[in-house]
């Protein structure tokens, strides 16, 4: 008889025992999370009335991989876009309530008598909201559609962002055993360098790597490769100094951008759930009853901070936001609990070894309670914002109506600050491109020409040529061109405007020098950046095409996902035109086109607007509808009656006096030679020259419904295109003659 390893009889007990609980607090209608506790409970050191671990190093292991598949399941519903959606409201009660909580946290354990790692420790426990038992409570209570719902779930974005912040700073600060600033800094720098690097890579080349790949991937196939490349970032956020599980993080992040992404989820969701299984048995396996009992008043201290403490806090937050009281007591109220980000801060001070024993139970005895308070806590909350509306003063009532009403106020930024965000973020971006390439290619490139004599010519000129197209963008992309002719024809912003030309053309032109005074003299560098200078000079307009490309293969990659979930593949060569008349009730009316997103909702566009005797043929974004406007709509059957019911309209009756005749659906194919390949369509100004708008486009077997305006063109695209007839047809002539 063969000899069965400890590990593998252990892993039996574990996996008996978590089957047990889940099935019995399934019957309960408890989380299952906590039934995995109870289970590490009964199989663990503690409890020796049911058979106990034996090889716990074995299974400290596989709890690890569990807290690498959970941080990664975590990433794959993250999505740093949802992380852009977010509104001010959720940062804002996001931000207070775990501030001040991990103040709260951190000074409760200093008052307690505990080190300043342990307090440290306790405060990030506490901070940080579970996003699992919270999701599990609205779907279980069906409030998922009311209003703090939506606010809940966008600051427990922010909060998931906030607690990989955390983990490195807290592991800066478990080495150091200090707080120092500058250090603080770097770590927190360094995590925004790879964060930005990895982002803009994985966009770049996965995507990219599944479209090739794409008749290879089976199921089987996608989920090795998943796991591979999880795994891989693992091991590159360990070589970078991050916590392996923040790099499982990422990895699911960046997959959460891909079109691939509920695929893997479904793939990954049975071994996430096994691993899961495991780490959360692991953590009550450290459950010590007496450590329990004696410590019981930090248990109840902690409970009462997230009960009471953290719910005032993110009220206060959602009101200082501009919220009513009713929907920021019941947002505050939803945050009063912790989970499985609580439990890997508790384990990342274990595995450092900064904290103390009774820091870990204490975590999970205060996420155990706080979890059955949970829906209590949710359900209560309408009646909570009745008694504290009935309570509060008149005066501050009437003061927070009056705020509230004028933080909700729409303000549009102003062109100014569009071109500031667009420039800072442009500059942030393409800077940590051409550092990264030029560190990557003194590691990597230099061992290949270690022998020649030129090696130091051949490192400077393989890492110009990799970074002049990032270069090009760094120093001349303009941004909007409408708002960048706006601003330059303001006498007043032109010479700020100019500042910030110079500053960015200068800072290309240092990088340039850099790298020629990396590998030569100071001497060196100047002659070698009047030479790169010189060849911009020549070649622009070929690094422009080139960054073009890049450009337009990116934000492909990063739009992939909408387009496919978009994708109709019998619009728009099933499209027609029909006829409404706007009723003076109709939610559309006094908007701008800009503001509806008619386009990206429904997938029509209005190609005319007749008002009296005027006809506006291809409206602009800032035309506005008025009532009894008649507009012509583009778009298949099913388009049509979905935007037809939400405009509440009635069909015209009266026959339209714009002549439709003027305004068709044309196609053509992009020859060879023609000026458009590697034009983008905003670039291209197609709009403009055919007074029509570009409803779709086929490149080999693929068909892109409404495409990007930044998507470049390529040779033999077929482009479908609403406009006028003859200035379509006058167009076509002009490619065709230039082909």
């Amino acid at each position: 008889m063969g000899h069965v390893p400890e590990l593998i009889i252990d892993l039996a007990l574990i996996l008996g025992a978590a089957a047990v609980m889940t099935i019995l607090f399934k019957m309960l209608r408890q989380p299952v999370v906590l039934g995995y506790i109870i289970a590490g409970v009964l199989v663990g050191p503690y409890f020796n009335f049911f058979p106990t671990v034996v090889e716990s190093e074995g299974i400290k292991t596989w709890a690890e991989i569990g807290v690498i598949f959970l941080l990664f399941g975590l990433g794959l519903e993250f999505s740093f876009k949802k992380l852009l959606k977010v509104g001010n409201v959720a940062v804002i009660t996001s931000l207070m309530g775990v501030g001040m909580t991990f103040l709260i946290g951190y000074n409760v354990g200093l008052i307690m008598g505990w080190e300043m790692m342990d307090s440290l420790f306790m405060g990030g426990i506490l901070s940080i909201a579970s996003t699992t038992i919270i999701f599990r409570a609205f779907d279980e209570l069906g409030v998922k559609n009311q209003k703090f719902a939506g606010i809940v779930l966008g600051a427990l974005i922010i909060e998931d962002l906030v607690a990989v912040v955390l983990m490195v700073i807290l592991s800066t600060v478990a080495v150091s055993r200090k707080f120092e600033g500058v250090e603080m800094i770097y770590s927190i720098g360094k995590l925004l360098f790879f964060l930005i690097l990895w982002f803009v890579s994985g966009i770049f080349f996965l995507p990219t790597l599944f479209k090739f790949l794409k008749k290879y991937l089976t199921d089987e196939t996608l989920l090795v490769l998943s796991l591979s490349l999880c795994f891989l970032m693992v091991v590159l956020s360990a070589q970078a100094g991050f916590s392996p599980a923040l790099g499982a993080f990422i990895m699911g992040s960046i997959l959460a951008e891909t079109p691939k992404v509920e695929k893997i989820e479904h793939l990954v969701q049975s071994v996430k759930d096994l691993f899961g299984a495991i780490f959360f048995v692991s953590v009550g396996m450290l459950l010590d009853p007496d450590m329990l009992v004696e410590y019981a008043l930090p248990i109840a201290i902690s409970t009462v901070v997230l009960l009471i403490g953290k719910p005032i806090f993110a009220t206060i937050g959602a009101l200082f936001a501009g919220q009513p009281i009713k929907v920021a007591v019941q947002t505050g109220m939803s945050l009063s609990q912790i989970g499985e980000f609580s439990f890997i801060i508790a384990t990342l001070g274990v595995t450092l070894n900064v904290t103390s024993d009774f820091l870990y139970p204490v975590a999970v005895a205060v996420s155990v309670i706080t979890t059955f308070t949970t829906p209590y806590m949710i359900g209560f909350s309408g009646r909570m914002s009745d008694w504290v509306t009935l309570k509060m003063p008149e005066k501050w009532k009437n003061r927070l109506y009056k705020y509230s009403l004028g933080t909700q106020q729409v303000t549009e930024a102003s062109d100014w600050k569009k071109l500031i965000r667009f420039y800072l973020i442009n500059t942030v971006i393409f800077s940590v491109v051409i550092i990264s390439i030029i560190l990557l290619a003194d590691r990597f490139l230099a061992p290949f020409f270690e022998e020649s004599q030129w090696k130091d010519l051949f490192i400077v000129s393989l890492t110009l040529l990799l970074i002049v197209p990032f270069l090009y963008a760094l120093a001349f992309r303009r941004g909007p061109s409408q708002i960048y002719a706006s601003i330059w024809t303001r006498p007043l912003y032109r010479g700020p405007l100019l500042a910030l030309i110079i500053s960015r053309i200068a800072l290309a032109i240092f990088f340039v020098g850099f790298v020629f005074a990396k590998y030569y003299s100071p001497l060196a560098a100047l002659i070698g950046v009047l030479v790169t200078t010189l060849f911009f000079v020549t070649q622009r307009h070929r690094i422009k095409r080139f960054y073009g490309r890049i450009e337009s293969r990116f934000l492909l990659n990063l739009h992939e996902r909408e387009r496919a979930k978009e994708k109709n593949y019998l619009a728009p060569w099933d499209s027609h035109l029909t006829t409404f008349t706007l009723d003076a009730r109709s939610p559309i009316i006094g908007l701008p086109l800009s503001t509806m997103k008619l386009r990206e909702t429904f997938g029509i566009n209005i190609v005319i607007i007749e008002r009296g005797d005027v006809t506006i043929n291809i409206p602009r974004q800032e035309n506005v509808l008025y009532p009894n406007d008649v507009i012509s709509v583009i778009g298949t059957d099913e388009q049509l009656t979905a935007f037809k019911n939400h405009i509440t309209i009635a069909e015209t009756k009266i026959e339209s006096k714009a002549d439709s005749s003027q305004v068709g659906l044309h196609s053509f194919s992009i020859p060879e030679g023609s000026n458009l390949i590697g034009q983008t369509m905003r670039h291209s100004k197609i709009r403009e020259m055919c007074h029509g708008i570009v409803v779709g486009l086929e490149r080999e077997d693929e068909r892109i419904v409404n495409p990007d305006p930044d998507m470049a063109f390529e040779a033999d695209d077929v482009i479908w295109i609403v406009g006028s007839n003859k200035r379509i047809q006058v167009y076509l002539r002009d490619i065709l003659k230039n082909a």
